[in-house]
């Protein structure tokens, strides 16, 4: 049974920037997050780019105490790196792993390799079920000409069907993280207005922290001022979104960030600002709180909103499925000019008049074997680059058949809404009427 006194939960969610010998001071920091958590009165971590298992051991240590229950979401190459630490139980725990994630040839960007997601844990909190999302969706490294996009935005699709689903009877949803997304991009609206999950920053009593609650800021000493252009001032990608349910109402009392480097120390935590939420809890009897039934116009007007999200994303989508059919066929198109020349050294070591005519004109026999090499060695790599975008083509055009059908169905729904009930002379009932033909 849910307690009937109000209560105020804790959020802290922050991305640690925690790659082994690549990220600076990564060994510093992470002694400085465990001890700001430990000090602090969190009732719930979320931390994304935790990707070593020593820093992930080495946080548990530390938190034991304050934190004694916790998840670590494997995924990928390298991990997930996604991690919930809780004052709370956790009874439940599972990963869901985004279909498109960048490439893997792109080692500078590394995104694939940590094999992005969305982890979920369910917890009781004062007698309510609590489902605790943390998430870090593909980077946006050109803004102008943004190759990601179709994937972060098949990201942001996947996430909000994977929360609409797996949070139907929870009392109160939390979802933390770095979605790489500003708050007017494409992927943050759908989530937001599909799911219904509310903004701490735009619904918050009281605000401390940075300008308009950016997360990646200019005077941040790990971030180059030259990846904010023209964002000068900083960015807001980071975000804490929440919603309540007919059991519980939500309110987030309080939002604040961390502002550049850590008091006491020459360099911040990480090169993302740490985002902390003071969320109040209110339930509320069920079968005293019926609600005030949405209106026809807000409900029309949701509904049409959802129906240009979902057009739009298909769109870019079509758009990745172009850029994956030419990548496909250029794969292809090396493949077999590897394919051509390794048929021809065959068959100038295979046919004697052919051999004849090599030995009348000698040709190193180490650069034979080397070309040869080189021509194998390209057809094999246009051979995995040819299943790799194939995957990543069916992969996006299944996201663009699910979307096609979403938005069939919002539309009807639409239609449906619009239309109105029909109307009868003098605005006489049909009951009415009848029983008047029967006393007739």
């Amino acid at each position: 049974m849910a307690t009937s006194k109000s209560m105020h939960l804790r959020v802290f969610s922050l991305n640690c920037w925690g790659i082994r010998y690549v990220s600076k001071h990564c060994v510093e920091r992470f002694k400085m997050i465990g001890d700001l958590l430990s000090r602090e009165d969190y009732d719930i971590v979320l931390l994304q780019e935790v990707w070593s298992e020593k820093d992930v051991l080495y946080l548990k240590k530390t938190l034991s105490y304050t934190h004694p229950y916790s998840h670590h979401f494997k995924s990928g190459v390298i991990g997930s790196g996604l991690a919930v630490f809780s004052k709370y139980r956790i009874h439940d725990a599972f990963l869901y792993r985004f279909s498109v994630n960048g490439y893997p040839y792109k080692v500078q960007h590394g995104d694939w390799f940590g094999g992005k997601a969305v982890g979920m844990v369910q917890m009781k909190i004062g007698g309510l079920m609590a489902h605790i999302y943390v998430t870090h969706l593909h980077a946006e490294y050109c803004r102008e000409k943004d190759a990601y996009l179709p994937h972060r935005v098949v990201q942001a699709w996947e996430l909000q069907h994977f929360i609409r689903h797996t949070s139907r009877g929870a009392d109160l949803v939390i979802l933390g993280g770095d979605f790489n997304m500003h708050p007017q991009d494409l992927g943050c609206r759908l989530l937001r207005t599909s799911t219904g999950l509310r903004d701490c920053y735009t619904e918050t009593d009281k605000f401390d922290g940075c300008e308009n609650g950016h997360t990646l800021i200019a005077n941040n000493p790990f971030i180059n001022e030259k990846e904010l252009r023209p964002f000068e001032k900083g960015i807001r990608i980071d975000y804490i979104l929440f919603k309540g349910s007919k059991r519980v109402e939500m309110k987030c009392e309080s939002l604040s960030t961390t502002q550049g480097s850590y008091p006491g120390r020459a360099f911040p935590l990480s090169d993302h600002e740490a985002l902390s939420a003071h969320l109040l809890l209110v339930p509320s009897d069920p079968a005293s709180q019926q609600g005030e039934p949405e209106s026809g116009k807000e409900n029309t007007g949701k509904l049409a909103e959802l129906v240009d999200l979902v057009t739009e994303a298909r769109t870019e989508v079509k758009v990745g499925v172009h850029c994956a059919q030419q990548k496909r066929y250029s794969a292809a198109r090396t493949g077999g000019m590897g394919l051509a020349l390794l048929l021809l050294e065959l068959a100038i070591a295979a046919v004697p008049w052919l051999a004849t005519a090599a030995a009348q004109h000698p040709f190193p026999r180490a650069s034979f074997y080397l070309l040869g090499a080189l021509c194998f060695c390209l057809l094999l790599c246009a051979v995995v680059l040819w299943l790799f975008h194939s995957t990543e083509l069916k992969a996006l055009q299944s996201a663009d058949d699910h979307m096609r059908l979403a938005a069939a169905s919002l539309q009807e729904e639409l239609r449906g809404a619009k239309t109105p009930p029909p109307q009868h002379a003098h605005g006489e009932n049909p009951t009415n009427q009848d029983a008047c033909s029967k006393e007739d």
